[in-house]
């Protein structure tokens, strides 16, 4: 079981209040969403627990990764329509082109912000393609 990284209160003051509904599904989303953020890490071989411990500020990063994550989950269930990321329409021919931000998961998180937790860096380097 991952350790609990963000509590409701935290929900309620980095993001926004909440009715009584929607902190209801907050608090049933929160234990999912770290360890979700957990695996994540574990996906690019770092340990967000040992993170933490090395760099007490980690912490405060990933609840407000957390926080964001679950505050979009919680609009997403309650908007009856979804976000869309780029969107398009059309006159008299009727066309109409949506890109969903959140096509089939309720609950992610954006590279910019695994990016910002320091767990997803760009790498470079070269291969040597004749053996000399």
């Amino acid at each position: 079981m991952a350790a609990e990284y963000a509590t409701i209160e935290d929900v309620i003051k980095l993001g926004r209040k909440l009715t009584a509904e929607e902190q209801e599904k907050a608090a049933a989303l929160l234990p999912v969403a770290c360890a979700k953020l957990s695996t994540a890490c574990k996906k690019y071989g770092k340990d967000l627990d040992l993170m933490i411990a090395d760099e007490p500020d980690v912490e405060l990063v990933a609840k407000d990764i957390i926080v964001r994550a679950t505050l979009r989950a919680v609009d997403a269930i309650a908007d009856s329509s979804p976000a869309t990321s780029q969107a398009s329409q059309s006159a008299m021919g009727y066309s109409v082109s949506m890109t969903y931000l959140n096509a089939g998961q309720q609950l992610y998180f954006l590279r910019n912000e695994l990016k910002e937790l320091g767990v997803m860096r760009q790498r470079y380097g070269a291969m040597e393609v004749y053996d000399v």
